[in-house]
């Protein structure tokens, strides 16, 4: 493993955890040696998990596309600044460049990048482990969201595995670090009418 994608808020959220465990993410991932790929913005836990990266002298990758350029305030002090055109562009681009993904809190823009992410390891599309990073209980839901589609029949229990919690921004390079993808051959049965 060579870099981490994180995805995350572009604001800080309300609890003051948020931003201590982006900081505490950004320097874990350069304490590794490895190299940060994120939203390219300088606000929010984006600019916090960047700033503490590059603090530790990590490389750090932001990849953002021109309609957020000025929204999210393009950060111009880190190692590569790319601006794209589309969001699928920045998505597509976040995944090349990375071995994993962590998931700090955020908003419906940061679920929608690490759902695409677990879907395209379910389908066999890249082969990278996501870890939510459950600061303040933050992402319990979603894994109970995700184990009711198992109970519900919708998501294969193996694939359901493919999407992990972690307490600390260590565990989760931990897990991202062991990430074994798996095979399923038929990954929804079937049913009879």
């Amino acid at each position: 493993m060579k870099r981490v994608c994180v995805f995350c808020g572009s604001n800080p959220g309300l609890n003051p955890a948020y931003a201590n465990a982006a900081r505490a993410l950004g320097r874990a991932i350069a304490g590794r040696g490895l190299g940060l790929v994120y939203g390219g913005g300088h606000v929010g836990l984006m600019g916090i998990v960047a700033d503490a990266a590059m603090r530790e002298g990590a490389e750090v990758i932001g990849i953002i596309p021109e309609t957020l350029m000025r929204r999210e305030v393009g950060h111009g002090a880190i190692t590569d600044l790319r601006v794209v055109s589309t969001m699928h562009e920045r998505k597509a681009m976040m995944a090349d460049l990375s071995d994993g993904f962590v998931v700090l809190p955020g908003g419906i823009g940061t679920l929608e990048e690490a759902v695409e992410a677990f879907t395209w390891t379910q389908l066999g599309i890249h082969n990278k482990g996501l870890v939510f990073l459950d600061t303040a209980g933050y992402w319990e839901r979603l894994g109970a969201v995700f184990d009711h589609m198992v109970t519900e029949g919708f998501l294969h229990e193996k694939h359901r595995a493919l999407a992990t919690l972690a307490a600390t921004p260590e565990e989760a390079l931990d897990a991202l670090a062991s990430f074994t993808p798996v095979t399923v051959e038929k990954w929804a049965e079937k049913t009879q009418r």
